[in-house]
């Protein structure tokens, strides 16, 4: 067994204990160690992504590449069978994209966070924390194991944000905390019902006696169980319940009798009950993502945390909420996401245009882009919800671009913040005058950002505009006047980035008089370059090849759309029949 995925997690962690141990004075090696422990898991991110294969997607453990699968907790609780809880983790086609972009996000935040001087070494811990947390949900298998990191995340950012962050911190900090912490008490819930009615077939055989221990299961086995399962033939005693998401996927290893069987007859406010988990589960993650009506924490997170945590937060840490829609809620409850299709896009096409009209009234120009991150996210939700291929290539690159040029949106905040301690779009005229390379930077930010040909924002908003226009032939999902409306998003964002690089970049300089004794108006440096070069150059990268991505996560997006629109049509039909009975 290769440790390379547990390597990915586990790295940030390492580096964590080390500055833990440190002498809290010592800056700069506490730097230097972050920096080396985010630079290993970057390497290894990469060393991943190039040497993934571009495996398929699959109901099954063989879909997956760099699989670690150990025994974790375990133990007999009599009458009900076996309690089983796996450390299992490994990578596909779209895991493998926001592997990459977590690698390559944390080491920018490091170099970002250089300019960090109170109280050092708590925040690189915390900091350290976090990736930890982000990198593990990415990688998990286990739905108990992807919980746990999902819900260590809100400690590392509370403290990120609360104790760093501007003057409305903490109000910013509980906010985020309690309205993520609700969508992790949704997910709770399901998760629960989902482990009392899925077994591990693999493991059950062992139980049984018809697989010895260090045996690979045959399909012939899993097959055999599932049957045996099926038909009542399976004592209480002798079934493993587990929280294996692949597992899940799999409407055999439901138990008849559960709760969220497919032919369940539990309603709950005349929905049936699977029905009632996929909402709960897409409540939860849409808190994250964040999807309008519940997106009102990431404005004032975002304006009040630091630079950093501000980038963490817009690149990786709202890509959790899409990936554990599309990893759990989409293949686990397909017949739910062909009957919410609608619902779904509804809400993705809500969040484009409300995002968009949001950030277009904003003057402070983190507000401005924080909405302009919940109307990006839309896009994501539109393509999924049309589950057309694609529609969903165009939502994972959706969400690997928006990481990218999110990034270096607030860095090109945080370079004004840091120079007059102000980010009032009326404050500034005239920038271009005195800060060309600066104005250079934030013009690719935002014309990348806004969809201009020849970055990546472009390839993945016309991946996702071809999938939802071509859904109503290819999958019966969406209409079509939803995509219609969802373009006029498009226009809002040219009006909102166009707008504010006119006031302030062009024209005559000046600052607004209280700002010129405090304010510094410098270009550029070297440690600003770093961040922003490669962050420029891996936005050209993939929007003028995007067959690097498009390669990786190919396979995997194709077997998902077909999965979830097979087994959604076969399940809808089941669910519906059930409950006219």
């Amino acid at each position: 067994m290769n440790f390379i995925l547990s390597s990915l997690i586990f790295t940030p962690l390492l580096a964590a204990l080390v500055v833990l141990v440190m002498p809290a004075h010592l800056h700069r090696p506490i730097k230097a160690v972050a920096l080396l422990g985010t630079l290993v898991q970057m390497g290894l991110a990469v060393f991943s992504y190039v040497n993934f294969d571009g495996g398929a997607f699959a109901n099954g453990q063989q879909g997956y590449q760099f699989v670690e699968k150990l025994n974790w907790i375990g133990f007999s609780l009599g009458n009900l069978g076996l309690f089983q809880i796996e450390y299992f983790v490994g990578v596909d086609g779209i895991s493998i994209s926001m592997v990459l972009l977590t690698g390559i996000i944390g080491v920018i935040g490091i170099i970002s966070s250089w300019t960090i001087t109170r109280n050092v070494k708590g925040y690189f811990l915390l900091y350290l924390l976090l990736l930890t947390s982000v990198m593990g949900c990415f990688l998990a298998l286990d739905f108990f194991l992807f919980y746990l990191f999902f819900e260590f995340m809100l400690l590392p950012m509370y403290f990120l944000i609360g104790i760093w962050g501007g003057p409305r911190r903490e109000y910013a900090a509980i906010k985020f905390f309690i309205y993520t912490l609700v969508g992790s008490l949704f997910i709770l819930i399901v998760m629960i019902g989902l482990y009392t009615s899925v077994i591990d077939p693999v493991a059950t055989a062992r139980q049984l006696g018809l697989l010895e221990r260090d045996m690979a299961a045959s399909p012939d086995v899993i097959r055999q169980v599932q049957q045996m399962l099926q038909q009542g033939a399976i004592s209480t005693q002798g079934m493993v319940h587990t929280f294996s998401i692949p597992a899940m996927m799999e409407a055999a290893n439901f138990l008849p009798d559960s709760l969220l069987h497919v032919v369940s007859r539990v309603t709950l406010w005349d929905l049936p009950i699977r029905f009632v988990a996929f909402l709960l589960l897409l409540a939860g993650f849409a808190i994250k993502v964040p999807v309008v009506p519940v997106h009102t924490w990431l404005p004032d997170a975002h304006v009040e945390a630091p630079t950093p945590i501000s980038v963490l937060l817009a690149a990786i840490l709202l890509k959790v909420g899409g990936y554990g829609l599309i990893r759990i809620v989409y293949p686990v409850f397909p017949d739910a996401a062909a009957y919410f299709s609608v619902l779904v896009g509804s809400l993705g096409v809500l969040s484009i245009i409300y995002g968009a009209l949001n950030a277009l009234a904003m003057n402070d120009l983190k507000k401005l882009i924080a909405y302009s991150s919940v109307s990006h996210m839309g896009f994501v939700l539109l393509g999924l919800a049309s589950l057309t291929t694609e529609g969903v290539n165009g939502a994972v690159y959706m969400m690997f671009s928006h990481g990218i040029i999110s990034a270096m949106l607030f860095l090109v905040v945080g370079v004004i913040y840091d120079r007059a301690h102000d980010r009032m779009i009326q404050n500034f005229r005239g920038l271009a005058n005195v800060m060309p390379a600066y104005t250079t930077f934030v013009v690719i930010a935002f014309f990348a950002s806004l969809g201009l040909p020849g970055f990546s924002g472009f390839i993945a908003e016309l991946l996702v505009l071809v999938g939802g226009f071509s859904a109503p032939e290819a999958t019966g999902m969406l209409p079509r006047w939803l995509t219609i409306v969802a373009v006029f998003g498009l226009l809002l964002a040219a009006a909102y980035y166009l707008w504010a690089l006119q006031r302030m970049f062009f024209g005559k300089f000046w600052v607004y008089p209280e700002l010129r004794e405090s304010a510094v108006i410098t270009d550029l440096n070297f440690r600003e370059y770093l961040m922003l070069v490669p962050l420029t150059l891996l936005a050209l990268l993939f929007g003028i090849f995007p067959h690097l991505l498009l390669d990786k996560i190919g396979v995997a997006v194709n077997g998902f759309s077909e999965l979830v629109l097979q087994n959604g049509q076969e399940q809808l039909n089941i669910v519906l029949s059930s409950m006219v009975r």
